[in-house]
């Protein structure tokens, strides 16, 4: 491989990616992942190092869960998290953590996607879930987007010729903002029963559904999703991933998911934050209601500059087309304005709807949203 042939490649294209160093003084900050703004909360760290219990938990796990010394956190956690779900799909509810989101997803697909099993999985889905497909070696095709219609022509087509087939989509979709239609989904596994249905909520979890546990959650029948994916490094405010299935499911992965088999478990400090952190997160629901707010005046903004629509979400993209364009305008809006929106390029969208990538955070103002209008205003 010529390395240095493919980062002139790279340059060239307007994809060449740097890790930041110091960036001039951001007044606003539309890249964080951060929905509700606990990870700026004044006070909280003060608040969970108060409790002496806190300060004496483990920095670092040494050894991955299945041989790791102390669990209790670790239990605490999970436990916690399954009675929250619980009380909206039942009994059949156990909750299993990862080290990220990236961890689960090609932890669990692989061990799901076994045997005579057919993966269909929404065009747009993170890189995370691609890899674990890959690594599955399962035969799949990917449905357009949000496009339930072809989903089901696929099912038709191809379900009886299978055990199991594996449907993933994202609640959330991180690029563009737009959710699935998880009733839709509902109501093609009662159709095909061989399905099993598998949703990533990443950037739902904290943000969406009752008390913030997600679009799942939210549904008519959250038990019909067999696979539910949380992160805690975007609205929690902290690190890791866990996975909501049933009884059974959760004691398979415990012994065939090898991500969570073969990696150092996440520190017991970490899940003990965790723990905190989503005490506070199921108590914002006025942040989530501010964020909705704010989701509908940006979206209000963005259009003016968009040539295609724009939804209201904590999470909306401005198309621009061309990677040199897109990084252009973020350098005018970071250093002409202290707005941070960072230029999304190929390969983490397709060529052509290369975007600056608007995440909403629930510490935001109108005001901010007001400023942002009037310096694309000066640049477009």
């Amino acid at each position: 491989m010529d390395v240095r042939a493919h980062l002139q490649k790279l340059h060239a294209e307007g994809n060449y990616r740097e890790i930041p160093t110091v960036s001039p003084t951001v007044v606003t900050d539309y890249s964080t992942n951060d929905y509700l703004g606990l990870a700026r909360e004044p006070g909280l760290q003060a608040k969970f190092f108060s409790d002496p219990i806190s300060q004496t938990v483990p920095m670092t796990a040494s050894a991955a869960r299945l041989l790791a010394p102390r669990q209790i956190e670790y239990t605490n956690l999970e436990v916690f998290l399954s009675l929250l779900y619980k009380r909206h799909r039942g009994d059949n509810t156990a909750a299993l953590l990862y080290n990220s989101g990236y961890h689960a997803n090609t932890g669990l697909i692989p061990s799901i996607a076994t045997g005579n099993t057919l993966i269909l999985a929404d065009r747009l889905v993170h890189a995370s879930i691609i890899d674990g497909i890959v690594l599955s070696r399962a035969p799949f095709t990917r449905f357009r987007h949000n496009d339930f219609d072809h989903l089901e022509q696929l099912l038709a087509d191809k379900a009886s010729s299978y055990d199991n087939v594996l449907v993933i989509v994202e609640s959330v979709y991180s690029m563009d903002g737009d959710s699935a239609d998880i009733e839709r989904l509902i109501q093609l596994k009662r159709a095909y029963p061989n399905v099993l249905l598998y949703v990533d909520e990443a950037h739902a979890f904290g943000v969406l559904g009752p008390k913030g546990l997600g679009l799942s959650a939210a549904s008519s029948a959250p038990a019909e999703i067999d696979v539910i994916v949380g992160t805690f490094g975007k609205a929690a405010a902290s690190t890791g991933a866990f996975a909501i299935t049933g009884l059974d499911m959760h004691d398979y992965l415990v012994n065939t998911s090898r991500s969570f088999i073969f990696s150092t478990a996440i520190p017991p400090m970490n899940a003990a934050w965790t723990r905190f952190t989503l005490g506070n997160l199921l108590q914002k629901d006025n942040r989530r209601e501010h964020l909705a707010r704010l989701g509908v005046q940006l979206s209000q903004v963005l259009s003016k500059y968009s040539a295609t629509p724009v939804h209201p979400s904590h999470i909306q993209p401005l198309i621009i087309g061309d990677a040199h364009k897109a990084v252009e305008l973020s350098r005018q809006l970071l250093t002409r304005y202290g707005i941070k929106a960072l230029p999304i390029r190929k390969p983490t969208v397709p060529a052509g709807t290369e975007r600056l990538r608007f995440s909403l955070s629930a510490d935001m103002m109108p005001r901010d949203i007001e400023t942002l209008d009037n310096a694309l205003r000066d640049l477009m």
